[in-house]
């Protein structure tokens, strides 16, 4: 028993084990997946989980392997199959394989990467389903009794799910998005500071009893094992949880492991399960500040609760900034003073009153109240603007260099030799001055059945339209194309401010999102079309008036740098699609027509007024609708490119044949089938780069 403990103690011990769980790592993300189902006709699942979603149920499957299936259900349907169905039962089912997209839009998340990354290969639309047998098992009844009584706090069952359940799905977007933003969401996923609340009141509890302390650290093991199991293996809660169990163990057995290699260890064994979790985002935050806590705990301990709460923040941002940035592409400064509020309040206020409220439900309007005072001031911060800053990817040779620097400043923290803080502001410094990509270049935006494009040339930006709706049959849901598609991919590359956003008209489908965008990213001038204001336009125009942003009517021509954008204003219309602006783009005599969703009649006023050909790329006129895109008029204005902006399998049935075969003279691009479309621009060259779903 000696020699294995001092074995156990000898560190190489660990950085051998986590090498080779590195080496899994490579060689998983080499292989290319392939799943045993070829299609779903009655086969046979366990339910694992039920989430609730605004366009009906998600199901997380367990099979042969793991499948995600869809139940486009309204609400009086979900309830029915939520009275029959739990997590546990086994099922019969057919489904079809739905597509599972990359991310069409550069930077922006990556669906089928994610999934992969959990050893998920199929997501399916299930068609037909019916119960084989409920669950006889204790450890899904205990689960399922304890999610049910959770239900029993209307008003605070999303943050029973979040702070008890691990499941944030339930949270209010724009309010998680303010955690995120305010970097606090931490507190809002099980992590290991309330895993060592739950143990800290546990372990209480069993001293109460007067438990053993080998048979309180057993039972505390196999606490933690389910709870693991309740949170469906969260990566935040499995990352707390081992590491919990092996310091449990460790100092049961007196092992004398430091704390170190027991964090080693426990990534090591993450990856032995899955090696593609190294690819989590979670995982990478909890393990690397958890590692730089450990290393530099001297600096937390004993100089106050105060100065000790700030210093965990601090390490905390500094070490999760290369995370934050490569990922987010937008760090906020202010994070570091947030959570020295925010930290107690949720870990002292918060999460206790959540837990008593959760065995005394009575209390729900107690925890109500605490939580409507965090959402309203979070979301009160996350207006703070000036110091949420976007900075371009680091390299590999910038992570490594950052980490030195900041090792250095924690080693010199104490003996006050703050050299390193001023290298580490010009670190900052020349990170924040340091070039995205430059050049010139216009993009289609792939935004589904809608209208979205950028134009950045000179360092000016342009937007025309913003895309708005996303369906599913005739239900709108609340998928936010400009928070998850245009946001993410503006800051990904630097573009801190909107010049002018163009509204080319009024219709839902080109800029209901107009209204999130402005509400949440700097726009210096608004330009709408010409023609009354409709509803959508006028709640955009009072938010306008707010936040003091520009708005104005289409003028002949729009400065942009040195180029001019060119507004083909004909006459006003009795119906709003006419009444689209049409924009001409002249780029080093690359000729560019923006269609919006004039129709035929517009298009022979076009052809009266100016005197246009020989058109290098042209964002055909409503989707590929036969009411635009006239024989004359493109016969006259000769595209090279025909761009369409057009959803999947849209209900419209966009675009027509008899456009398509219209534009059959020139190369056509569909943002349903090529993803967003981008015209790389170079002097009087342009190259084509598409990102196919």
């Amino acid at each position: 028993m000696k020699r294995l403990k001092t074995l156990l103690q000898h560190s190489i011990l660990y950085y051998v084990v986590l090498f080779i769980s590195l080496l899994l790592y490579v060689f998983n993300s080499a292989v290319i997946p392939k799943s045993i189902y070829n299609e779903f006709k009655n086969e046979e699942f366990i339910i694992t989980n039920i989430t609730d979603k605004d366009y009906g149920l998600k199901l997380d499957l367990k099979g042969k392997e793991k499948v995600i299936g869809y139940l486009y259900y309204k609400e009086n349907e979900k309830n029915d199959f939520l009275k029959i169905y739990s997590p546990g039962d086994k099922v019969l089912l057919t489904g079809d394989i739905k597509d599972i997209t990359k991310n069409t839009v550069p930077d922006t998340f990556n669906y089928e990467k994610y999934l992969i990354s959990n050893k998920i290969y199929n997501v399916i639309e299930i068609t037909d389903i019916s119960l084989i047998s409920k669950s006889e098992n204790i450890f899904y009844k205990l689960k399922n009794y304890l999610t049910n009584r959770s239900k029993r706090l209307e008003k605070s069952y999303p943050y029973i799910n979040s702070l008890v359940f691990g499941n944030n799905s339930y949270l209010d977007e724009d309010v998680l998005s303010s955690y995120r933003e305010n970097g606090i969401s931490h507190l809002f996923a099980i992590s290991g500071l309330h895993i060592s609340i739950f143990i800290y009141l546990f372990s209480v509890f069993l001293d109460k009893l007067k438990v053993k302390f080998s048979i309180k650290s057993l039972v505390l093991i196999l606490f933690l094992c389910f709870y693991m199991f309740l949170t469906n293996f969260s990566m935040s809660v499995l990352r707390g949880a081992i590491f919990a169990s092996l310091l449990i163990l460790n100092k049961t057995f007196k092992l004398g492991i430091s704390s170190t290699n027991l964090l080693i260890l426990t990534l090591s064994l993450i990856l032995f399960s899955n090696p593609l979790n190294l690819n989590n985002v979670g995982l990478e935050y909890s393990f690397l500040v958890t590692l730089f806590l450990i290393m530099f705990s001297k600096l937390v301990d004993g100089k106050g609760k105060i100065y000790s709460l700030f210093m965990i923040s601090l390490i905390a941002f500094l070490v999760s900034y290369p995370i934050t940035i490569n990922n987010f592409n937008q760090v906020n400064f202010l994070s570091i003073g947030y959570n020295l509020f925010f930290v107690p309040y949720v870990s002292s206020i918060l999460l206790p009153v959540t837990l008593l409220s959760f065995v005394f439900p009575f209390l729900d309007s107690v925890l109500y109240f605490l939580i409507t005072i965090i959402e309203t001031l979070s979301q009160f911060l996350n207006s703070i603007d000036i110091f949420k800053i976007s900075m371009c990817k680091m390299s590999v040779l910038m992570i490594v260099s950052y980490f030195v620097l900041i090792c250095q400043l924690f080693r010199k923290w104490n003996s006050r030799k703050f050299k390193y803080i001023g290298i580490l502001l010009i670190f900052l410094i020349i990170h924040y001055f340091m070039p995205f990509k430059t050049s010139d270049y216009v993009m289609f935006i792939d935004v589904g059945q809608g209208d979205s494009a950028i134009i950045n040339v000179n360092g000016k930006v342009t937007l025309i339209d913003t895309g708005g709706l996303v369906m599913y049959d005739d239900t709108e849901y609340t998928y936010k194309i400009v928070k998850n598609k245009l946001l993410p991919y503006l800051k990904a590359n630097g573009i801190r401010q909107i010049d002018n956003l163009i509204i080319s008209h009024g219709d839902a489908d080109h800029m209901k999102e107009a209204y999130y965008l402005v509400d949440n990213f700097k726009v210096d001038t608004v330009i709408f079309n010409v023609g009354e204001y409709n509803e959508l336009e006028q709640e955009l125009v009072k938010l306008l008036d707010k936040k003091n942003v520009k708005y104005q009517r289409p003028t002949e021509y729009l400065n942009i740098g040195k180029y001019k954008l060119q507004f083909l204003n004909t006459r006003i219309y009795d119906n709003e699609n006419d009444n689209s602006s049409v924009i001409y783009f002249n780029y080093n005599n690359i000729k560019m027509l923006f269609m919006g969703d004039a129709g035929t009649d517009k298009e022979d006023d076009i052809l009266d007024k100016y005197d246009i050909s020989d058109i290098d790329i042209l964002k055909v006129g409503h989707h590929g609708s036969d009411t635009s895109s006239g024989v004359n008029f493109i016969d006259k204005i000769k595209p090279k490119y025909s761009v369409i902006s057009v959803g999947k399998n849209n209900r419209y049935g966009h675009p027509k044949d008899e456009t398509l075969e219209v534009l059959a003279n020139s190369k056509i691009y569909r943002t349903d089938l090529n993803g967003s479309i981008m015209f790389k621009l170079k002097d009087s060259k342009y190259d084509i780069v598409t990102y196919s779903p």
